[in-house]
C-alpha cells in the first residue's frame, strides 16, 4: 500500500519564555496510506494542531523525520510542501480571498503551484467548468459565480474553501476543525459534502474534530491524542465497535 505521509519519532520541544521547556509532540510515529481518511480526537493541548502544523511545514520538528510520498521533507518549508498538501481551516475567512469572486478564487486554486497571472480570458474559459463544480455542492453557490467570496455565508464560504482545496487533487487533504465555526445544521451538511468529496475522488484526508459523532461516523481510521502522543490508532472495524461513552472513557 502506498505511503503518503510517514513520521518517524517526531518530537517538537518549545520554550514558553519562562525558561520552561515543554514537549508538545512526543516521539510520534505515524504512517498515512493512500485513501486513508483519518479523524483525530483529543482535548486541548493534546497535540492535534501541532501534528497538522508539522505535516504542513508551518512548524519544524525538534527531532525525528517526516516524508511525503517517500521524499524526506523534514527541513523543507511549508511553501515547498504545498504542492502535495491542501488545508481547510476552522475559520471560513482563512481559505478564500474575500474581494475576489467565487470564480476568481477557483481559478487561483486550479493553477495553485504554477506561475500564471489572473487573466480574464482564462476566467471566461473555465466558468462553465466552475459552474458545474459548484452545482454539485447544492447550497446555492452555483448562483454566486460572480459574487465576491466575502459576501457569502459562513457555510458557503467554507464549502468554497473545501472545493478550492480539492479542485487540484492533493496528495493529502488537511481538515483543521473545518466545521467547528458553523451552526449544527450547516456543519452536518458540510461534513456530508466532505465525505462525498473524499470518497468520490478517493482522496487521502486527515481531519481534526471535537465531534465524537463525526469521529464515529466518518473515516476508516481514528487517532486519539493525549499529551503530545497518539494513544490510540483504531481501524474501521475497531472504531465501529465503540460507543460515544467508550470514546469518553478513552480520555479518562
Amino acid at each position: 500500500m502506498k505511503k503518503i505521509i510517514e513520521l518517524k519519532n517526531a518530537s517538537v520541544v518549545v520554550n514558553n519564555g519562562f525558561d520552561e521547556v515543554k514537549t508538545i509532540l512526543d516521539d510520534v510515529s505515524l504512517t498515512i496510506y493512500e485513501q486513508d481518511f483519518l479523524t483525530i480526537l483529543g482535548g486541548n493541548g493534546a497535540g492535534k494542531s501541532t501534528l497538522f502544523n508539522v505535516i504542513a511545514g508551518t512548524l519544524m520538528l525538534t527531532s525525528g523525520s517526516i516524508a511525503i510520498m517517500g521524499e524526506d521533507v523534514t527541513h523543507l518549508s511549508a511553501q515547498k510542501r504545498a504542492a502535495h498538501l491542501s488545508r481547510v481551516f476552522q475559520d471560513p475567512k482563512m481559505g478564500t480571498a474575500p474581494r475576489m469572486t467565487v470564480a476568481e478564487n477557483l481559478l487561483i486554486a486550479k493553477f495553485r503551484g504554477q506561475k500564471r497571472g489572473l487573466v480574464s480570458r482564462q476566467l471566461q474559459e473555465y466558468k462553465g467548468e466552475f459552474q458545474e463544480l459548484l452545482g454539485k455542492i447544492g447550497n446555492g453557490l452555483d448562483k454566486h459565480l460572480d459574487t465576491p467570496a466575502g459576501l457569502l455565508s459562513g457555510g458557503q464560504r467554507q464549502a468554497l474553501s473545501l472545493l478550492m482545496a480539492t479542485v487540484k487533487r492533493p496528495e493529502l487533504l488537511l481538515l483543521d476543525e473545518h466545521t467547528a465555526a458553523l451552526d449544527p445544521k450547516t456543519s452536518q451538511s458540510l461534513m456530508q459534502l466532505t465525505d462525498n468529496f473524499v470518497q468520490t475522488d478517493q482522496l487521502t484526508a486527515l481531519m481534526i474534530t471535537h465531534q465524537m459523532e463525526d469521529a464515529l461516523k466518518y473515516g476508516n481510521r481514528l487517532l486519539v491524542m493525549k499529551d503530545g502522543k497518539i494513544v490510540k490508532d483504531l481501524n474501521k472495524d475497531e472504531k465501529a465497535q465503540l460507543s460515544i461513552a467508550d470514546y469518553y472513557r478513552i480520555f479518562d
